[in-house]
C-alpha cells in the first residue's frame, strides 16, 4: 500500500503561486553598475586600508600577549587580556570618570548650544559677525585651546586662579575635572551650535507665523513645532558629540596628563600601548572603546532615530 505525502489541492483553491522570474538587466543598465562600481572601488580600498586592515590588527593583538620589553614572550592567549581588563579597577574607574564627563559635557553643550543656534538664527543686525565670533572657539585647535586653559588656572601665571581663588584647580579631582569639562563645552559648543541651526532652516515659516496668529507662546512654538521637526538635527548633533566626548584625550593629556584620578578610557590605553608598552592589553583597551562607541551609536539610533519625521512605526 503507498501512503500518499501530498496532499491534494481542494476545488477552488488558488494555486501556489510561481516563483518570480529574475528581470534580466539590459547591456546599458549592466554597464552603468559596472560604472558604479569602478567608480566606488577606490574609496572602498581606501577604506579597507585605513579602517578595516587597523582594526583587524588591533584585535589580532589584543588576542597576544605582546609586551616590546620581551618581544620573544609573545604568545596567542585568547581572551586572557580582555579578562585582566575587565577585572581591573582602573577600567571601571576610568569608565565612569569618562560618562561622567560625556554625559555633563554633552547636556551642557545642547542646551547652551541651541540658545546659540536660535541666536544664529534670528539675529537680524550683524548676522554674519555674531556667527563669525560664536564659531571662533570651534576653530581654534583642541591642543592650543587645552594649553590656553592649563596657562589660566596654573597658579602663579593663571588670571583664573586670581579671580577664583582656588589655589591649584588642576591638583584636585573634582575641581580637575570641571575645568576638563569646561574646556570642552567651551571648544565644542560652537560645533553642537552649526549644527542645530542647520536643523533650525528647516522649519518652515509658515507653521511659525499660523501659530502665532493663533496665540502660540514663544515656548509653546519651540516645544510644539520647533523641536519635533529639528529632531534629526539633535539626533546628528548627539550623536556625533557624544562619541567624540567618550573618547576624549587631548584636553585631560594637555590639562592634567591623567594625574590625580581624571584618567578617562582612551588616556588607559595611551598609558598601556606608549608608556608600558603593552600592546597586548592597549589593544585590547582600544577594542573594549570601540565596542563602547558602537553601543553608544546604536542606542542613540535606536531611541532617537524612529523619532525623526518621515519614520513612522
Amino acid at each position: 500500500m503507498t501512503v500518499q505525502t501530498t496532499k491534494p489541492t481542494a476545488r477552488g483553491e488558488a494555486a501556489e503561486p510561481k516563483r518570480a522570474r529574475k528581470v534580466e538587466l539590459s547591456e546599458g543598465a549592466k554597464a552603468e553598475r559596472r560604472l558604479g562600481w569602478l567608480l566606488c572601488g577606490p574609496a572602498v580600498l581606501v577604506m579597507l586600508a585605513v579602517t578595516a586592515y587597523p582594526i583587524a590588527y588591533a584585535i589580532y593583538l589584543s588576542l597576544e600577549r605582546y609586551d616590546l620589553r620581551f618581544p620573544n614572550d609573545s604568545k596567542f592567549i585568547g581572551l586572557d587580556n580582555y579578562g585582566a581588563v575587565l577585572s581591573s579597577s582602573y577600567w571601571w574607574a576610568s569608565l565612569v570618570r569618562t560618562l561622567i564627563i560625556t554625559i555633563v559635557s554633552v547636556s551642557i553643550e545642547l542646551v547652551l548650544g541651541m540658545l546659540l543656534a536660535l541666536l544664529m538664527h534670528r539675529t537680524l543686525v550683524g548676522r554674519g559677525t555674531v556667527r563669525t565670533a560664536i564659531l571662533i572657539p570651534y576653530g581654534i585647535v583642541t591642543v592650543v585651546a587645552a594649553f590656553s586653559w592649563q596657562y589660566a588656572w596654573t597658579p602663579g601665571t593663571g588670571y583664573l586662579v586670581r579671580w577664583f581663588g582656588l589655589g591649584a584647580p588642576l591638583t584636585h579631582q573634582i575641581q580637575a575635572i570641571a575645568i576638563i569639562i569646561l574646556a570642552e563645552v567651551w571648544k565644542t559648543t560652537p560645533f553642537m551650535a552649526l549644527l542645530l541651526m542647520a536643523g533650525l532652516a528647516l522649519v518652515p515659516e509658515d507653521l511659525q507665523n499660523a501659530a502665532r496668529v493663533d496665540g502660540a507662546t514663544g515656548w509653546q512654538r519651540f516645544t510644539k513645532i520647533t523641536l519635533p521637526l529639528v529632531k534629526p538635527a539633535i539626533l546628528v548633533a548627539l550623536l556625533f558629540r557624544t562619541l567624540d566626548a567618550f573618547r576624549i584625550f587631548d584636553n585631560i593629556f594637555v590639562l592634567t596628563k591623567g594625574n590625580n584620578d581624571t584618567q578617562s578610557v582612551s588616556m588607559l590605553g595611551y598609558d598601556n600601548l606608549f608608556t608600558a608598552l603593552n600592546l597586548g592589553i592597549g589593544s585590547a583597551i582600544s577594542i573594549l572603546i570601540f565596542i563602547c562607541v558602537a553601543i553608544i551609536a546604536l542606542i542613540f539610533i535606536k531611541l532617537f532615530g524612529a523619532a525623526a519625521p518621515g519614520t513612522e512605526g
